[in-house]
Parts: structure tokens; sequence; C-alpha cells
């Protein structure tokens, strides 16, 4: 059983619909995946579809049940919600993998939670360059989790 049972909050639910937007019909990213909503992708995405706002709000919630479910299974340390937030923005955008395979989730789980803390700005590059957008989402994400409750 993990040593965390959160769900990502209101907060943290507005802080991945600040940086990932809002689209009501489908489009390709560079790499050629169908996205739509904030950001959902999956085999339900395709060319064309088009979804209303409660759509989106509901593939948002559908969504973040895994990406809960995998932030606590892969900390292994206490956090608050504040710090579980961040974390789940941050998978949310990355992936659950690169969660796992982070610096920052060995630091946390050392216990060292300003060195981990220190990490999100790491994850400012998309094609080997650093995207400003990215760097903001990443410095919003590190100040939710230094962000005492």
């Amino acid at each position: 059983m993990s040593v965390n049972q959160l769900s990502c909050s209101p907060r943290g639910r507005s802080l991945i619909q600040k940086f990932a937007g809002l689209r009501l019909t489908a489009y390709q990213d560079q790499g050629g995946v169908w996205i739509i909503g904030y950001k959902h992708t999956g085999p339900d995405v395709i060319e064309g579809l088009t979804i209303t706002q409660k759509e989106a709000e509901q593939l948002l919630i559908n969504d973040l049940t895994r990406f809960n479910n995998g932030v606590n299974a892969l900390v292994t340390v206490k956090i608050n919600q504040n710090q579980f937030d961040a974390l789940v923005s941050f998978a949310y955008q990355l992936g659950l993998g690169s969660l796992q395979q982070s610096t920052l989730i060995r630091l946390l789980n050392a216990g060292n939670f300003q060195a981990a803390a220190d990490q999100f700005p790491r994850w400012d590059r998309a094609g080997g360059k650093e995207v400003a957008g990215l760097l903001a989402q990443r410095n919003a994400e590190r100040e939710l989790f230094l962000t005492p409750i």
C-alpha cells in the first residue's frame, strides 16, 4: 500500500488546465499524436472529433485518476497536498515514466525535498531546446511544491 492516498485538488487541476490549454476540436501534436480537451490523448481521440467543455472536464477528471494512482505509487515518503498536486501536474504533462525515471523522484523518495523541488526547472526542454512555456510551468510546479499547507 502507498504511503500517500491523495487525489489532485482543485488547485492542482487549475494548474494543469492553465498550462494544458483547452481545445475542443482534435488536433495533432508535432509527433502526430491526436489530442483534445486538456491535452487528452488515447484511441478515442480521432481526426474530426469535437467535444464540449463539460466533456473536456470529464476527460480530465478521468485522466487524473491514472495520474493520481501513478504518483501515489511512485512516492514512498509522506507528502502534502501541494507537493502531490505539483507532481501530478508534472506527470500529466511529461508522463508517469518520466517522473519514475527522474532524479526529482529519487531525491524526493530519499527525503531531500528541497533538492527535489530544484529539479522541476530542469524539465524545460522540447526537442533539445529550452521552451519558455515549459519553464514557466515547471517554475509554477516548483513554487506549488514548496508552498506549505
